[in-house]
């Protein structure tokens, strides 16, 4: 086991009176790479660019939309059916990406009625090319994923082992700023061992303000933060906060003992396998595997789902109705998505044949 990493940064940055994610600047540049890519692919083949400015558009549209409703009818619709004016709103809930994966193929159907057709070309034409910048968006959006804390994985120990502790401070700081200015997670280099997992020993370290009372935030420790953080499900339980403690004064902070519940950074695995699947796809794009039309949408739909199918199994679940089954949603939305991928392969390498 190596360092664990504590990953308490802040969400984005401040930009005067706006406040930018992270998570959106990725997601910004997963479109803006895709949309250079393209645009030089547009070129290169002879067709106009004004095709290219209503694929942007689609795109951003089908990607957004499809996520959103995916989220809402995949993995949360019992809450949204009471609550359907929260549906259009993205940021109450979250986005998943096999609406999206779903959306953009109904999308780029439409698309090619529209303005491919009259030029000759297909919708598997297109999504042959568009998957491409699809996969690049898709590292782009699980580095986003990691820095807003979310999507991770279950509890583990490993060489890359994350402590995801942002939500926690964000609780505190939120709550409980008449008592703290400041919180700061500092490693001691011990562990607590427990039977199925090594926790890194933290001290947590509340900087007070000017009007905090030791006897203030112990009480805030006692009646909020410990049964807060100790009763979270395994799901989304960040820190273990050993009972009965007495809130200690040192060096002008007030400091207790926590325990971090270290879990597998399965964003960044994400991010990589799809960064490493974008390579693959521009490799068989420069050696001519356009020729076969789908195969590269195919070998995209096979690969990227197919990891995503695998990597389930050590995500930690993202709805509670997920822990009673054997494969969980991501994975049983994953399978037929595969299935066509394959068939589309087999078709292409049929077709290659049969025109030689």
């Amino acid at each position: 086991m190596l360092a664990t990493i504590t990953w308490v940064a802040d969400r984005g940055i401040e930009l005067g009176p706006l406040f930018v994610r992270y998570y959106q600047v990725f997601f910004f540049l997963g479109f803006f790479f895709g949309y250079r890519w393209m645009k030089k692919v547009f070129v290169k083949e002879g067709v106009d660019l004004s095709i290219l400015d209503a694929l942007l558009s689609t795109m951003v549209v089908a990607t957004v939309v499809g996520a959103r409703l995916g989220h809402v009818f995949f993995y949360d619709w019992s809450y949204y059916r009471e609550h359907v004016a929260e549906i259009f709103m993205p940021w109450k809930g979250g986005l998943a990406s096999h609406g999206a994966a779903i959306s953009i193929v109904l999308a780029m159907l439409w698309f090619g009625r529209k303005y491919l057709k009259p030029i000759g070309k297909s919708p598997l034409w297109m999504l042959d090319r568009v998957v491409i910048t699809v996969a690049l968006a898709g590292a782009f959006i699980r580095l986003g994923n990691f820095t807003n804390s979310e999507i991770y994985g279950q509890p583990q120990n490993s060489a890359v082992e994350t402590v995801f502790v942002r939500n926690i401070t964000d609780y505190v700081e939120r709550y409980f700023a008449r008592d703290v200015a400041e919180v700061q997670y500092v490693a001691t280099g011990n562990h607590l061992q427990t039977d199925s997992l090594t926790l890194p020993e933290y001290e947590l370290r509340f900087t007070p303000t000017a009007n905090a009372s030791l006897d203030g935030v112990q009480s805030m420790v006692e009646l909020y933060l410990e049964p807060l953080v100790n009763r979270q499900t395994a799901d989304n339980r960040h820190l273990y906060l050993p009972r009965d403690q007495l809130v200690r004064e040192e060096d002008g902070a007030y400091v207790l003992t926590a325990y971090g519940i270290p879990r597998a950074p399965s964003q960044l695995y994400e991010a990589l396998a799809y960064a490493l699947i974008y390579v693959l796809l521009l490799a068989l794009f420069k050696r001519g595997a356009t020729a076969r039309e789908g195969q590269i949408f195919g070998v995209f739909l096979t690969a990227v789902f197919g990891f995503r199918f695998v990597i389930e199994f050590i995500k930690a679940n993202q709805k509670d109705f997920e822990s009673g089954m054997d494969w969980n949603m991501g994975q049983l939305l994953s399978i037929p998505l595969v299935v066509a991928g394959v068939f589309l392969i087999i078709r292409s390498l049929k077709t290659s044949k049969s025109a030689s």
